[in-house]
Parts: C-alpha cells; structure tokens; sequence
C-alpha cells in the first residue's frame, strides 16, 4: 500500500541536523536589517509625537492609529462632539415651548478603562517594546495552558474551570527590536486584549463524547483470587472510534479504548464446533510474553457455531432511527441511511422492516413491511430530515410496539437503535434506560445499537442500551464500517446462537502465582454471578469469536510481584495436578431460562516455547492487544515501543481479504508518529 511505504520512508530518515546557534544570530540579524531598509525608518523614532506630526482632532479621531488603539477614547470624543450641539438646539426648542428643561447638561464621562489586574493582584509591568525577538521565549509563550498551541488535547477533555488571573499575562521584558511586536502577538495591556495566539483550525470537538470504561484490572494473586470471571464481549465500537481519531490526526482518549473490543474487531479462524448442540469450541494457547520474559500469555478463543443461509429464521427488524437536530452532519443521518440501504440489501422477502423516528416526539415512518418491497422502504428511508431534541425514551417504546405488533414466533425480533446518543428529552439517565430495555427484553425481543458522529457521541449509553437489550454496539464512521457490520457480519449480528455467555477460569497455584485478564474491565462478574442463571451476560451471533487474554506469572518466575502469604498453604500441600487453568463456559439457548457448561482444561501441551511459533491468529490477536494498551497508557507497556507491535502484526498479517489487518497495521504507523 502507498500510505505502509510513505510511512516506511518517513520512519527510516535520518534525523535532522542540530541548527546553529551562530547561523541563527546571523539569519535574524540580517532579515531585522533588510526590514529597516525597506521601511526608511531604521533612525526613526517608533511611534508619533504631537509636535512631530500635527492634525486636527477629527484627523486624530478617525486616525488608524486611535482606531485601532485607542478606540475607547476616540468613541467617547465624538459623541461629545455630537451630543454637545444637539443638546443645545434641544434646550433652546424646549425653553421656547415653555417647558421645564434641566440646566444640567453634561457630556458623557469617557469610556472607563478596563482593569489591569484582578482584586489582590499587581497590574502587570509594561511592555517594554525594545526587545529582541526571542524563539525560545515565544515558543514557550505559545504552548501555554491558556494557547491553543498547547494542550489543544487535553483542554477539549476536560471542562474549562473559572479562573481568577488577569485578562492580561505579564510579558517579560527583553531588550528592543522593531520585529518583536510583529514576529510575535502580544496582549494589549492598555485595553486587555488577550494575544491572538489561538488561530490554528481548533481540532474536532471531543469534549462532550461520554465513554464507558473502568481501570485496568489490576495484577492478582493465585493464593488469594485464583477465579476470575467475566461477561463475554463481542461489541467492536471502540476500534472504529480509536481508528477515526488517529486517522483525523489525534490519539484517542485512553477512556474510548476497550482492548477486548479492539481483539475481537478482526475475524478470526479459530477451530469451529461439529454441531449446533453444542454450539461453541474452546482453544487455548499459552506463549511467552513479547514485552515481559518472566511473564507468559495465555489466549482463551471461542467460537460460535455458524448457521447456514438457508437455516437463519425470518427477522422482523425495527429501525429506530434518531432525527434529532444534534443528527444534521454529514456522518451522522446521511450516514445512517446509506447504512440502512446496505442492510436492507441483504434481507429476504420473508423478512420485515419497521421504521419510527424520533424528535421531540416519536413517529411511525413505516408499517412492518416485507423487505421485497424494496422501493417503499427505500422511500421511506429517504423522506428523514434532522430537527427537533431528542425524546429517546418515547422513541424505544414506540419501537417495541411496532415489534410486538409484528412479533415472529420462533423467528428473530429485534430494534436496531441508531443515534448520536443525545437523549435530552424523557428518560434521559442511564440508569432510567436501562430498567426500561430490562423491562422488555423478555418479551424475546433484542436491541441493537448503532453509533454514529463525534463531539456528542455518548458511548456510556450506547453500551447501556445494548448489555441490557441482548444485542450489540457499533461505531459507524465511514460506509465502509457499515458494510462490515451490517452485510459482512449480518449473520452473527441479526442472529443470535446463545445468551447470557459468561466465562469463568480457575488457575492452578502449583503452576501460576499471578494473572492479569487484558481487557473485560466492564464486563467483570463476581463469582458467584457465573453459577446464577438470573444474572444477565453477553450474547452471540452466529459464527461470532470471542477473544480474551491473561498474562500470567508461572510459579517460581523471577517477575512475581506480591510477596508469598505469611500463614498460607505450605508449598508441600499443592494439587498434583500438571494443569495451569480450567476453562468454564455458561451458555442459555436464545428461547431457553436454564445454563448450559462447556469446560476445558489448559495443560503443558497447550504451550509453546517460542512466541514467533504460535498460530498466526494468535500472534495478531496479541499485536491488537498491545496496542490497544499502548494507547490506554498501560504501564506494563511503557517501555515496549510501536514498532515492535508493527513487527509482530505485520508478520502475522496472513490472508486479508476485506484490508483490515493492512489498516491495522497503518493505525500502529500513525500512533508512532502522533506519539513522538
């Protein structure tokens, strides 16, 4: 690809030559010359004196110079120039008709001065404009808090809070120079004029995107936590929200990134099932870790069973689509309904399409309909204009009215939410949204969410709504995003296999002393969640695979970070066993109440000793693993660089059909670059 070899070249350059003081000195000296040459006025005085250059007032008034400088002054001169003669011709009309008029007319006092300084604080000192024009001083000056060459990132992040400071920031004095003032713009302290450093195109607005993400899990003890237990994820949002960051030139913040969403983005082919009694394959490889020697990782794959074409039930699909004003950019509604285009492309006549809208107030745009009629719904789909807030709440119940009304016994029911996430109108908290979908997903009914924009992007709901309504969560950003979820993927989308997936895994201390799950932080169950069939979980689509991974610390390893229990076992009193964990996996079939186990065992000849020998998925899945943690701040990373994740991904690139491991390995080239 032209963007891998761009990146290639720009990496291998050499870096440029330190600059020369000297050269520097000579460079300035000879442009502050040339431009006193050009003006005629290099033994001028700077500025103009009232014996030097005489005009009227009205001249000096309307002067570029009182304009522009002096503008309080000149205004409040001319209107006493104007208000004067009026106000006579006023008294002598009013003192003819014989009505009592005041004597007391006075010009307006002059326009106050701005205050130099805040209460408690010294005005700051003039600005001394002999200066010499300094790089270093005005490069500082620029990446300020308070510059938008600064912190740019950070300052969208975070709220802006009240300050107390003066509307002025002291310049420090440096000797003269005519270019001082021009090379570098500095605040008026006559007027409090702030310096007019923030004229650089402001990045795209992030400030008010909501992400929903925990702490990373911390490194745990076997002796003390040797079960850990999680829900399944098979959502992908984050990686198309991390990749539209990076590729508009930015790192994403560390709150969007969701390691196991950026794992399990990519298609994987690990081992399938034989049949559809049972419905999932377990594979577990362990390997040493490339960026920790005394560590090792162990990658825990599963696989759905995928459902031929000609076997998948009827759907009866819902669109619920937002059409609120927050909608009315390009890669939002536009967006959206080239998406739905896609999607209904790859729907059969026995399927239906439902579509309500909502804005302010929730519509029916279209009746179930059968998806052979192509042209109505399409017309349908076109006739959306953006206006209006966002009654959401309204919106859902409308939509799983329209799904009952429609309901496909033993067939695929499901709303399919699109929005930018703004709910401002009705229920708008999570918590209020979330007992709503609880309150209906029983009536086998799914929710699916699709994601769209930026700079009002509420990821937290987003995950809200789909964990609560058994579907799934994606990040449309481009209509490329849109074929792979909606076409590519339909299968494990629109059909579910299972439900409430939880996976649980038991590791041995005789083998293992600590673990790390990467990933899953708020997917994290208790316990005692595993064996109770009342607790919700993920679900899966068919053919969908799900990833985890855990570093893990063998017994003995040099990288052990607790310290051995005082009063715990004796090392004599260990299991036997050559076993380093047990695998446990509870499924519910889609119509079922009653959990079902899958359990595997993780021995020695799951292992292998060299890393560049593992399986190839296995080796990407670990390159996207590391990544995602680079990008999070993971301290574990710190000192692992991104070219040797572009290392590893790149040798384990394989068959790439659809271009999305080259993409991959694109985002790593750019997070180097943005990262220097």
């Amino acid at each position: 690809m032209t963007m891998t070899h761009e990146f290639d070249r720009l990496r291998n350059n050499p870096p440029a030559p330190t600059p020369s003081e000297a050269a520097r000195a000579r460079a300035l000296s000879a442009a502050m010359q040339a431009f006193d040459a050009e003006e005629k006025n290099a033994g001028q005085t700077q500025g103009t004196s009232w014996w030097h250059r005489q005009s009227s007032i009205l001249n000096r008034i309307w002067s570029n110079n009182m304009i522009t400088r002096n503008h309080y002054l000149a205004g409040s001169a001319l209107a006493t120039l104007l208000l004067v003669p009026s106000a006579a011709y006023l008294t002598f009309e009013l003192t003819r008709g014989s009505l009592p008029v005041s004597t007391d007319i006075s010009a307006p006092p002059p326009a106050a001065m701005p205050e130099l300084k805040a209460e408690g604080q010294e005005a700051p000192p003039p600005v001394d404009h002999r200066s010499n024009f300094d790089a270093g001083e005005t490069a500082e000056l620029l990446n300020r808090q308070e510059a938008s060459g600064g912190a740019v990132k950070r300052s969208l992040q975070q709220p802006v809070k009240p300050s107390t400071a003066p509307l002025v920031e002291p310049v420090s004095p440096s000797p003269a120079g005519p270019m001082a003032s021009r090379a570098a713009p500095q605040a008026d302290a006559r007027y409090g004029n702030t310096a007019t450093f923030d004229t650089v195109a402001p990045l795209p607005d992030q400030g008010r995107d909501r992400f929903a993400n925990a702490d990373p899990n911390p490194v745990k003890s076997v002796a003390t936590d040797p079960v850990s237990t999680f829900s399944v994820d098979v959502d992908t949002a984050s990686y198309a929200v991390v990749r539209r960051s990076l590729m508009q030139g930015r790192l994403p913040d560390p709150d969007s990134v969701r390691v196991e969403e950026m794992v399990n983005y990519f298609p994987y082919d690990w081992p399938r099932p034989q049949s559809a009694e049972t419905p999932f394959r377990t594979t577990v490889t362990v390997t040493p870790t490339p960026w920790n020697a005394g560590t090792q990782l162990m990658n825990v794959a599963i696989k759905g069973y995928d459902l031929a074409p000609s076997t998948t039930p009827p759907a009866n699909l819902v669109f619920l689509i937002d059409v609120s004003g927050s909608m009315n950019e390009p890669d939002k509604l536009p967006l959206l309904k080239s998406a739905f285009r896609l999607l209904l492309g790859k729907l059969r006549p026995e399927d239906k399409v439902s579509i309500v809208t909502y804005a302010g107030s929730a519509g029916t745009v279209l009746e179930p309909t059968s998806a052979s009629e192509r042209d109505k719904i399409l017309n349908a789909i076109d006739t959306l204009q953006p206006g209006g807030s966002t009654a959401g709440a309204q919106g859902i119940e409308a939509a799983y009215d329209l799904a009952r009304q429609a309901f496909i016994k033993d067939g695929v029911n499901r709303v399919m939410l699109a929005t930018d996430g703004d709910f401002n109108v009705g229920a708008s908290s999570d918590g209020d949204l979330k007992r709503l979908i609880e309150d209906r997903r029983r009536d086998g009914i799914y929710l699916s969410v699709l994601g769209f924009g930026e700079g009002n992007l509420n990821d937290s709901l987003m995950q809200t709504l789909a964990q609560n309504g058994n579907g799934t969560a994606a990040y449309i950003d481009t209509l490329a995003e849109a074929q792979k979820a909606l076409v590519e993927e339909a299968g494990s989308t629109l059909f579910p296999i299972a439900k409430d997936v939880k996976i649980q895994v038991e590791f041995n201390p005789a083998r293992i002393a600590e673990y790390r799950l990467i990933g899953y932080e708020t997917r994290a169950l208790r316990r005692e969640d595993f064996n109770n069939d009342r607790v919700d979980a993920g679900d899966i689509g068919s053919g969908h695979a799900v990833t985890a991974i855990y570093e893990v610390t063998p017994k003995g390893s040099e990288a052990v970070l607790n310290d051995p229990l005082r009063y715990g076992k004796p090392s004599s009193e260990t299991p036997a066993s050559d076993e380093l964990a047990f695998v446990k996996l509870r499924y519910k079939q889609p119509d079922g109440d009653t959990s079902r186990l899958i359990t595997t065992a993780v021995t020695q000849a799951n292992a292998v000793s060299d890393f560049n020998a593992a399986p190839q998925d296995v080796r990407f899945a670990t390159a996207v693993a590391a990544f995602g943690q680079k990008l999070r701040g993971a301290e574990a990373l710190e000192a692992y660089s991104y070219g040797s994740i572009l290392d590893i991904a790149r040798n384990a690139r394989g068959e790439d059909p659809f271009g999305y491991r080259s993409g991959f390995l694109d985002l790593v080239r750019l997070a180097e670059t943005l990262k220097r």
